[in-house]
């Protein structure tokens, strides 16, 4: 993860109502923090297994396995991370967080129309 955050690494008790303030409904704030999540996850993997990748031996049976200290280090490093739905409520509740409901926009468009 590239840039630092103060986010807790552990659960936090968090105001329900402050989620439901930018869209009005909290399902529909905990769907867009999960599809946050999601991408924050994403980020996090293939970040990961491209440092991985750095580090990797090609070896020819699986006999010739040989731990690499440096895998496991940055393996940890990561597991320590803040998890991605953390982040994402952190980040939702600063407002950092751009979303759109294409359904609000068409029907604004249809108001516009008439």
């Amino acid at each position: 993860m590239k840039k630092k955050t103060n986010t807790p690494t552990t659960t936090v008790t968090r105001d329900l109502e402050k989620f439901s303030e930018p869209t009005g409904n909290l399902y529909e704030s905990v769907v867009i923090m999960s599809k946050r999540a999601n991408q924050i996850s994403a980020d996090m993997k293939s970040a990961l297994e491209q440092k991985l990748q750095e580090f990797s031996t090609y070896t020819d049976t699986l006999e010739e396995y040989t731990e690499n200290q440096e895998q496991i280090e940055i393996s940890k490093y990561y597991e320590r991370l803040p998890k991605p739905s953390l982040v994402a409520a952190k980040e939702f509740e600063e407002g950092e967080v751009y979303f759109r409901n294409p359904l609000e926009q068409v029907e604004e468009e249809e108001d516009q129309g008439l």
